[in-house]
């Protein structure tokens, strides 16, 4: 027996969160004296695994794989996880794998415990920690099924490199048209040097930015931090910003290592999804605006002054510290 970890790629590159996903499993399989197998869909260097923890790598190639589709993944997934009499299977918190995970679930008949933001407390019994309440609060999880798939929130366990390496397998799951029944007619991605779900920092903004014409200090901020862009649903639902950049309970969590708010008061929705975020910055303009309770840093000022200068003195430390 193995434990499973399903490693997302995006054409061909492997995710962050493939990496972290991989080492989380390691430290479950060197708890429960098993090695690691790693599932991949069309992926790349498969082998480059190894370096975290992976022993064995289970490869899918097929076309008909290239866009993510939940029903046809999670029967590949559960094809693999059979063949290797695996009782742990873990995924990350992407939004792909949200999707697939109750699919696979109820196809292996598992316990599914989903935003897990450390290592397991007990293998025997399975317990682990997770996020609960809207990331307001955390809850020890006991999973009693024979089988169990877990889903790592991004960020929350890091990336580990443990300097092995692994084996490569052809496997080929098998798939008939009625997993193909739903099919995605477009996919409206985020354009740019990092990704909201790979990217350690976020910068976003709100209605406070007055238009899309003002997007250029968001997007010079984010390139200065080598960070993301992202939006308040105000925004990406006024069509200043692509929805694939709203971030917030209704569109995409975040959970970097630093988020920076610019112009975005702070709704419940928007809250509830960045809280898992270990640093949040807040720049506003309004002393009463709701993120000031939830930031760890806030700047009450006019944004069009503050990230200007912000990203001057940035500028200034990076060529002092080059």
């Amino acid at each position: 027996m193995s434990v499973l970890v399903y490693t997302e790629s995006d054409k061909g590159t492997f995710k962050k969160n493939a990496f972290e996903a991989a080492s989380y499993a390691y430290k479950v399989a060197q708890d429960m004296g098993e090695t690691v197998t790693a599932v991949t869909i069309n992926a790349g260097q498969d082998d480059a695994l190894g370096t975290y923890g992976v022993s064995k790598v289970l490869k899918i190639t097929s076309g008909d794989l290239d866009t993510f589709n939940a029903k046809a993944y999670a029967n590949a997934l559960a094809q693999a996880a059979e063949a290797e009499g695996a009782k742990v299977i873990i995924l990350s918190s992407s939004a792909d794998t949200k999707f697939l995970a109750p699919i696979l679930t109820a196809k292996l008949k598992a316990g599914y415990v989903p935003n897990v933001v450390a290592a397991p407390i007990s293998t025997s019994p399975f317990v682990v920690k997770r996020t609960a309440f809207s990331n307001k609060g955390f809850a020890h999880t006991e999973v009693s099924a024979e089988i169990k798939v877990i889903g790592v929130s991004n960020n929350a366990y890091g990336v580990h490199e443990n300097n092995g390496s692994a084996t490569v397998e052809d496997f080929s799951p098998s798939l008939a048209d009625g997993d193909f029944a739903t099919k995605s007619v477009e996919v409206d991605k985020v354009v740019g040097k990092a990704t909201i779900a790979d990217a350690d920092i976020v910068v976003s903004g709100g209605r406070g930015l007055k238009g899309p014409e003002n997007w250029g200090m968001i997007e010079e901020l984010a390139e200065v931090l080598g960070a993301a862009t992202a939006c308040s649903k105000p925004v990406s639902d006024l069509g200043w910003r692509p929805h694939g950049e709203h971030v917030g309970q209704t569109g995409k969590p975040v959970a970097s290592n630093l988020y920076i708010a610019i112009g975005i008061s702070g709704a419940i929705q928007h809250l509830a999804g960045v809280s898992a975020s270990k640093t949040k910055v807040v720049i506003n303009n309004d002393p009463e605006a709701p993120f000031f309770k939830a930031a760890d840093y806030g700047i009450v000022g006019d944004a069009f002054e503050v990230v200007p200068e912000l990203i001057e003195k940035l500028k200034q430390f990076k060529a002092q510290n080059t």
